[in-house]
């Protein structure tokens, strides 16, 4: 029988793996339920069978490219925790571009309307509505997403979280359709497909659902059928806000306009590339 391996010689393994040596402490410690401080006091602790097969496993996966989000089952956005799988994204720092700008018209202004109605089109795992309810708790939020196995991550982060989201089930504005009591909003945010089809970048995104990345007509598809249902769902002066790929502003801006909605501009992200554009509604 081999000898069991140590910490430091199960992180060895992982870095000749092809693993970042971040990602393998950090997989290690999730997996043995102790801090990056533990491991490296413990080097020459000898791992116990379970443990050491199952952080073969977890490397093994990584090695691939599937996200460690998904290997660890979670990912922190915008100070939440969210549980994750391969049925949704993972929430990016990117996005929380979205969530601040949408924040700051809930302080600006909407600042005057008591209980704002918000809605988040195509939600995934929850974040940016979850987010929103996080950071405005006035809010009155809602969220619609058209796949099953999503919702259902959106919905138990919700709990977990004891955040308060009317969830809905749809393609887009038709996840509205029939229901009951829907407000008409004051704020509109999503994060839609925008990847086009031969885009190179999907490569290195194929563990992830490919229905929540890619859109026709250019990535620019669902947006501009979001935009178009807009009107019937927005109050007056409502706004609509959308994430989108950085060479794609101008463009978005531009199907913004063409609908009828004015005060539009772009955000930058994290890296200072266009990634949010959005506008609003003119009566």
């Amino acid at each position: 029988m081999s000898p069991a391996p140590t910490v430091d010689a199960a992180l060895r393994d992982a870095r000749a793996h092809g693993l970042e040596r971040l990602d393998a402490h950090l997989l290690l410690a999730h997996v043995l339920g102790q801090s990056r401080a533990w491991l490296l006091a413990h080097g020459d602790d000898a791992l116990a069978p379970a443990h050491a097969a199952t952080f073969a496993a977890l490397v093994a996966r990584r090695a691939a490219g599937e996200p460690f989000a998904y290997l660890v089952g979670e990912r922190e956005f915008h100070g939440l925790v969210l549980a994750v799988g391969p049925a949704v994204l993972v929430p990016r720092p990117d996005t929380e571009t979205l969530v601040d700008w949408a924040l700051e018209l809930l302080a600006g202004p909407l600042r005057e309307v008591a209980r704002p109605a918000l809605l988040d089109l195509g939600t995934g795992s929850g974040a940016i509505a979850l987010a929103l309810q996080h950071g405005c708790p006035r809010a009155q939020v809602w969220a619609g997403e058209r796949s099953a196995d999503a919702l259902a991550f959106a919905r138990a982060n919700a709990g977990r979280l004891r955040l308060d989201v009317h969830f809905v089930q749809g393609d887009w504005w038709a996840a509205l359709d029939g229901v009951a009591d829907v407000p008409a909003f004051d704020l509109v945010v999503s994060n839609p497909p925008y990847i086009v089809e031969d885009d190179p970048h999907l490569a290195a995104l194929r563990h992830e659902p490919r229905a929540a990345l890619v859109a026709d007509a250019d990535g620019l598809g669902d947006i501009a059928r979001i935009v178009a249902g807009a009107r019937g769902r927005l109050r007056a002066d409502g706004w609509l806000l959308f994430e989108h790929g950085w060479a794609q502003a101008q463009a978005v801006q531009a199907i913004l306009r063409g609908a009828g909605f004015g005060d539009v501009g772009t955000r930058t992200d994290i890296e200072g590339r266009p990634r949010c554009t959005g506008g609003r509604l003119i009566a």
